[in-house]
């Protein structure tokens, strides 16, 4: 008895946990090597109050300087770029002088009760430091925030709408 009480709690805290994960937008994958090429896509998983979404922008974090957003069929593109305090290499021997500030996709809509991703190439900085890229969702009727960041000793997981957090790895020696 003792043995199904327990997978029992078990399975209920996997089916929490899991369903806590789907209710905020999130990146996938959500680790990579530092000043590494990134394809990574952000996944949202419902609108709002069961309302379609309509929009989705992505803040870019400093340090990331090279940016592609993936075309999506039904969804419009907007690039708006920031210039850089200093300019910076790029490849080929190019210099560049400002980069992505944010990437929005409007369009759709994207019913509440289906998910879909919105991809984005990038030039990770070479630092370790984790990235978070603050999200809003804009819905035909209403709007998420995603865009909290943990301050101190404060856990993700205590934030009611959590920016997406990529954690970025050393590169191999």
């Amino acid at each position: 008895m003792k043995h199904l009480y327990r997978a029992s709690l078990t399975i209920t805290a996997l089916l929490l946990a899991a369903g806590t994960a789907a209710a905020h937008v999130t990146i996938q994958p959500d680790e990579a090597v530092a000043g590494s090429y990134f394809r990574g896509a952000f996944s949202v998983g419902h609108g709002c109050d069961g309302s379609s979404t309509i929009s989705v922008r992505v803040k870019i974090p400093d340090g990331v300087l090279s940016v592609k957003p993936q075309m999506k069929p039904g969804w419009t593109v907007e690039i708006k770029k920031k210039p850089l305090a200093a300019p910076q290499a790029a490849l080929h021997g190019k210099t560049i002088t400002e980069t992505v500030d944010e990437v929005s996709w409007k369009g759709g809509p994207l019913p509440d009760s289906l998910y879909d991703t919105f991809g984005l190439m990038m030039k990770l900085p070479d630092s370790e430091a984790p990235l978070y890229f603050p999200v809003v969702q804009e819905c035909e009727n209403g709007v998420h925030r995603w865009i909290e960041i943990p301050a101190g000793t404060q856990k993700r997981d205590e934030l009611r709408e959590p920016a997406p957090l990529l954690r970025l790895k050393p590169k191999a020696p």
